[in-house]
């Protein structure tokens, strides 16, 4: 009997086993899928079959006073990104996107903003130096029917900025439909040095965005693991699929704006030949840096020169991005995936450009010396220190015409990156140590990977206005939407902050 009771358990035992390794490896065969599904390629699959759209100059009246005055309607409507598929789109003035604005340095500019959606949204303008009630922040609605008419003086560097809506909980879905363009400041010292300046010829703006479709929408849904928020499987540029452009100068200019609410993109060129950064978010560098790829997080931007050769084919690729994450977390964040972007195709004959110059504009960034105090922001998921969004809470008061130092860190297992609005700020410090070219221009966005820090310096002109805050949040909007989000409002010497006034709808 206790033989037989001896077999009978190493039966069980046996057949214990091979359940269990069966269940390890259904187990581990569901997770080898899972992680080998989500990686998304479309390098060497893309036909570039669209000739690139340049969204066109906005038209602007110039009243007898000098203002320069431009008209924005949001609207809904369909477009056919390609043949046989209309999917459902936002766009200002237009179903898509919308019109590049381009103002100088000193001049007044207005814009009289129509909200012709069935939802109110608002017209932020992400980059901008500007009073806190002309920001287009969550603030700031705009109902549906309504109009808004911000009036600013434009004074700040030549800089490639952008417009998008702001509203509190919906700026990811806003953006995703399609309401983004971009606002270009132009002014001497920048006109005056030989850059291609030619808007749509020699000088591109290139609006990079990911997409997935789901019938006649754009799909929303995030991938399993995908914290990061929603990542597409394809890549569109100012709105165009498998894009082209057929460019004659041997020098362009590519005025790169990242506008995919969550998405890093690593930039470089398919036969990773070196290209010269010229300008990050907030304008020119003080001389051109050579280099090979550039990472761009949702809302920075970056202008860039690089040199054709007559006749030749080349793509603007993004291709891993890294993002200082593990092997796991890179994989669900996008880190490995690689995309075609654009393809550049040259003339058989090119207009010769002159030489970059060596020198480009001279400095004008804070710098640590100056500042007068230090504050720290912990990110973690849905918060910045601890406390998530609240409308009727301002979180800090600078004062008009000081220097601060930022110290940003991203306490969290996943992503993020970190906007001001209304500055420019220096970077002193990234990861412990000095910034990368690529950081040395000025900056309003800057990713931090998981247990990443950056030092930062930022000069507050105001003008002061103790209730009406600015925001800073995190750029990955499904974040932002989350409560990643947090206000500041700048105060005159010995001035304190007033409560938040509740948020102005513009009506009729």
């Amino acid at each position: 009997m206790a033989e037989v009771r001896r077999s009978r358990m190493r039966r069980i035992l046996l057949i214990l086993t091979g359940i269990a390794t069966v269940l390890a490896l259904v187990v581990g065969g569901g997770v080898t899928w899972i992680y080998t599904s989500a990686d998304v390629s479309t390098v060497g699959t893309m036909d570039f079959d669209q000739e690139l759209s340049i969204p066109p100059l906005a038209d602007a009246t110039v009243e007898a006073d000098g203002t320069r005055v431009f008209q924005l309607d949001m609207r809904s409507g369909k477009k056919e990104f390609e043949p046989g598929r209309l999917v459902r789109t936002w766009g200002f003035n237009g179903d898509y996107l919308g019109p590049t604005l381009r103002a100088r340095r000193g001049e007044q500019v207005r814009v009289r903003v129509r909200n012709q959606l069935e939802e109110a949204s608002t017209v932020h303008w992400h980059g901008m130096h500007l009073p806190a009630s002309m920001d287009g922040g969550p603030h700031q609605m705009v109902d549906s029917g309504g109009t808004w008419t911000p009036e600013w003086k434009v004074d700040q560097a030549a800089a490639t900025l952008w417009y998008h809506p702001h509203p509190h909980g919906a700026t990811e879905s806003h953006v995703r439909k399609g309401l983004a363009g971009m606002f270009l400041i132009d002014d001497d010292a920048s006109s005056a040095l030989p850059l291609p300046h030619d808007y749509g010829v020699n000088d591109l703006p290139l609006i990079v965005q990911d997409v997935k479709f789901s019938g006649d929408r754009f799909a929303t849904g995030r991938g399993m693991f995908a914290d990061v928020g929603f990542l597409g499987d394809r890549t569109m540029v100012n709105g165009t699929l498998a894009p082209f452009r057929e460019v004659g100068d041997e020098l362009v200019r590519l005025r790169l704006l990242n506008a995919s609410t969550a998405r890093v993109y690593n930039f470089g060129f398919s036969d990773d030949r070196a290209f010269a950064l010229i300008g990050t978010d907030g304008g020119l560098l003080e001389q051109p840096a050579e280099m090979n790829s550039v990472q761009l997080s949702p809302g920075e931007r970056a202008e860039i020169v690089v040199r054709m050769r007559a006749g030749e084919r080349v793509q603007l690729r993004s291709a891993n991005a890294g993002m200082g994450l593990d092997f796991w977390s890179r994989r669900f964040s996008g880190g490995d995936d690689r995309f075609d972007i654009l393809e550049l195709r040259a003339a058989t004959t090119l207009r010769p450009s002159p030489p970059l110059p060596t020198a480009l504009v001279s400095a004008r960034l804070p710098e640590a010396s100056e500042s007068v105090r230090e504050r720290t922001f912990t990110l973690e998921f849905g918060k910045i220190n601890g406390q998530a969004m609240a409308m009727d809470r301002i979180d800090a008061t600078v004062t008009r015409g000081t220097v601060e130092t930022w110290v940003v860190r991203n306490e969290d297992g996943m992503p993020h990156n970190f906007h001001v609005h209304d500055v420019q700020f220096a970077v002193t410090e990234y990861g412990g140590k000095a910034p990368p070219a690529a950081l040395r221009g000025p900056k309003d966005t800057i990713f931090l990977p998981p247990g990443g820090s950056a030092t930062l310096a930022l000069r507050f002109d105001g003008p002061a206005d103790p209730s009406t805050p600015y925001m800073f949040h995190c750029h990955l909007l499904w974040h932002e939407d989350l409560g990643m989000m947090g206000q500041f409002v700048v105060v005159d010497p010995g001035q304190e902050a007033a409560p938040p006034a509740p948020a102005h709808h513009s009506g009729h």
